[in-house]
């Protein structure tokens, strides 16, 4: 049953400008809102909550290294390795001008550098272990579009040039060293010195690049590193007899971002999430315990759809949506220190084949988010995402054609992170989808 409830003070603050009021996301005039006028606030309309599958995220240019695999509770095996090509500023030995002087120059190491870009998700306190491996295959999309996507993948080879097992840092400013074979490193220097390498062309068609591997014995975190100040650098010296060795360095760094990508993947075998269905499907929150689901990486994303809207056209001849809010409640134990809410949720516009339209956006036409608000009381009912839907719904109702949008949620960064979110349906025991709509006649 609809709740009616005059709104005095509401319709009183919303006349005393005595002009075109922007109330919420629709604006009326302000003789619509005079206090012999009916405003309503309706708070039982369905919402159906599903979750999908969105196509390939492009993850290529993120600036962001996204490396390492954890163990979800909720979402499965999750895991992420990192491909890159390399390129350097010179492929010519310091004072290499003459073949008797770069006699002299002698390998010692190499090495790849990670710098932390702040980023991480998952149990930090274990220890993350992954390898670097040699691609054989060129950093090249398959696709028309020159993106990578998050299901792109490159052949390697099986050897491993260097690992690594470490605990993460990831929020302080330093880095992870990774000593790499001396016998690749050797060969690489020598490709340089005999000056069979001279360019990036024939930098690149001897080495095509790398992909970094976690482990999947004893990782359980994702952590970002920049690709920005990330490299791999070659140390070589100088001899010189009865003196001592100079040394050197040459850095090779990701100077093209869009050589760059994350491949993320997730195993969701034994979950509420394995059945999830391709692009164009949904799967109703009735069959995962009355919850919708969002995960950054791997696409999935949560679905909101409003069946009766045009139901409200029956109130009263003339009417209007003059607001609305829908909130959006985390499931409890769904989150934790290890698995942290977002601050926000983005929303967009999709038809039935979940093919995204647009953002939403208000009546100003900036993007609205969905805010969280982080005060909890003793059962963490406060809890929940905001949004503001008044504009959306108002066009919704009022569609001539029988045609229906929908709502799609992701979480900002959804092509460069992996972090996640469970969100109560209209019948969750606890954690309850919420839609307050005031709707005014006239």
């Amino acid at each position: 049953m609809h709740k009616f409830i005059l709104m005095f003070f509401f319709a009183l603050s919303l006349i005393s400008c005595g002009t075109d009021t922007d109330a919420g996301e629709f604006v009326v005039g302000s003789d619509y809102l005079a206090l012999s006028n009916k405003v309503v606030l309706i708070d039982t309309l369905t919402v159906d909550m599903s979750t999908i599958n969105l196509d390939s995220l492009v993850t290529s240019g993120q600036s962001r290294i996204l490396i390492g695999n954890y163990d979800d509770p909720i979402f499965g095996k999750v895991k992420s390795d990192s491909y890159f090509q390399l390129s350097s500023a010179t492929y010519t030995l310091v004072n290499n001008g003459s073949d008797t002087e770069s006699v002299n120059y002698v390998f010692d190491s190499i090495s790849m550098i990670l710098k932390y870009d702040n980023y991480y998700f998952g149990d930090t306190t274990k220890v993350q272990t992954f390898d670097i491996h040699r691609l054989i295959q060129k950093v090249k999309p398959n696709t028309e579009d020159n993106n990578f996507y998050n299901n792109s993948t490159l052949n390697y080879s099986a050897e491993s040039l260097g690992t690594i097992s470490y605990k993460p840092r990831p929020t302080e400013k330093d880095s992870i060293n990774i000593k790499m074979s001396d016998a690749f490193g050797e060969e690489l220097f020598q490709k340089l010195k005999k000056r069979e390498v001279t360019d990036f062309d024939t930098f690149t068609e001897y080495l095509k690049g790398f992909v970094l591997v976690p482990s999947s014995s004893n990782s359980s975190s994702v952590i970002g590193f920049s690709t920005t100040t990330s490299k791999i650098r070659l140390y070589y010296s100088k001899y010189k007899a009865d003196t001592e060795e100079t040394p050197y360095i040459m850095d090779f760094t990701i100077l093209d971002n869009t050589k760059q990508f994350n491949s993320v993947s997730s195993d969701k075998s034994g979950t509420l999430l394995q059945n999830l269905p391709g692009t164009t499907g949904k799967l109703s929150s009735s069959l995962t315990n009355q919850q919708g689901f969002i995960q950054s990486g791997t696409g999935v994303s949560c679905r909101i759809d409003f069946p009766n809207i045009k139901e409200l056209k029956k109130i009263a001849a003339n009417g209007a949506i003059v607001a609305a809010e829908l909130v959006l409640k985390p499931v409890n134990n769904s989150y934790s220190d290890k698995y942290p809410l977002a601050d926000s949720l983005s929303v967009y516009v999709a038809d039935n084949l979940n093919r995204i339209s647009a953002p939403l956006l208000n009546s100003a036409g900036a993007a609205v988010y969905g805010i969280l608000n982080k005060k909890s009381d003793e059962f963490n009912e406060n809890i929940g995402y905001t949004i503001p839907i008044g504009g959306f719904l108002q066009k919704e109702m009022l569609k001539q054609s029988d045609s229906k949008s929908s709502l799609l949620l992701n979480l900002p960064g959804i092509s460069k992170a992996v972090n996640r979110v469970v969100l109560g349906d209209q019948k969750h025991l606890n954690n309850k989808i919420q839609l307050k709509i005031y709707y005014i006649s006239y």
